[in-house]
């Protein structure tokens, strides 16, 4: 008896998609979400994810100017720096709530903004929009790594700025729902991992939860298991969110 091997390898992927197509809209993002997941896993440490890892770090750096402007100082640069990190340096009144919520914004911030990218790529259909607005923000964040004068910040930001526009005219609908929930999601996943790299594993490197302890006396890695369960729990609740509800 003789098999078809090209003909059998159809049917299961004709199969398959029907039973994709049969899963609920919840199932199906969740899936999606865990592909994505599973991409990332793979990915981590190749070129391929480095972009969206500079791209949390402009989220990090510009929560941290954005806290400082809110208390009424002013962002005065913002460097993005090759090896994934970078700084906001900015103006702020002395006051011990100013400095303490500027410091907190980084890494809280940064999670804030994947967790609402994420959130709205799935429970919305403005993918386009959200694109452009990325885009648009980004632009307007470039003005202040261009007040560095250091060149790969500039290009990385601009460049992430023009591309997210570009997006917007130019490529598919589909495009933009995979794009934002892959970047919306590594975003959050990088914000936990770097909190336990940066303050939970390494104390005294001048990071935001050295910021911390030198202003509370609270010892750094403490602010950073703190900080790590916040996160986790932000992560927790708004994946409950996003898929609330959804058929």
């Amino acid at each position: 008896m003789c098999f078809d091997f090209n003909q059998e390898y159809l049917f299961l992927e004709v199969l398959s998609e029907k039973k994709f197509m049969s899963l609920s809209g919840a199932q199906k993002q969740l899936l999606i979400l865990l592909a994505f997941l599973a991409a990332a896993v793979v990915l981590w440490n190749t070129f391929l994810l480095y972009p969206v890892k500079l791209f949390v770090v402009m989220l990090h750096e510009m929560s941290h100017g954005l806290m400082a402007e809110l208390f009424g100082g002013d962002i005065i640069k913002i460097q993005i720096d090759y090896r994934i990190g970078g700084y906001c340096q900015y103006t702020v009144p002395d006051s011990f709530l100013a400095r303490f919520m500027i410091a907190s914004a980084g890494y809280l911030g940064s999670l804030f903004w994947g967790a609402l990218i994420l959130i709205l790529a799935v429970r919305t259909d403005k993918d386009r929009y959200i694109s452009l607005g990325i885009g648009i923000v980004l632009l307007l964040l470039s003005w202040f790594v261009i007040k560095t004068g250091e060149m790969f910040g500039i290009v990385m930001t601009v460049g992430f700025g023009l591309f997210m526009l570009a997006s917007y005219k130019w490529l598919s609908d589909t495009f933009h729902d995979y794009f934002l929930k892959f970047v919306g999601m590594v975003s959050c996943i990088y914000v936990v991992i770097d909190i336990k790299s940066d303050l939970i594993d390494r104390t005294g490197i001048g990071s935001d939860a050295d910021s911390i302890a030198e202003m509370t006396g609270v010892p750094s890695m403490v602010v950073g298991i703190i900080w790590f369960f916040i996160a986790s729990l932000v992560i927790y609740y708004t994946l409950r969110y996003t898929f609330r509800n959804l058929r």
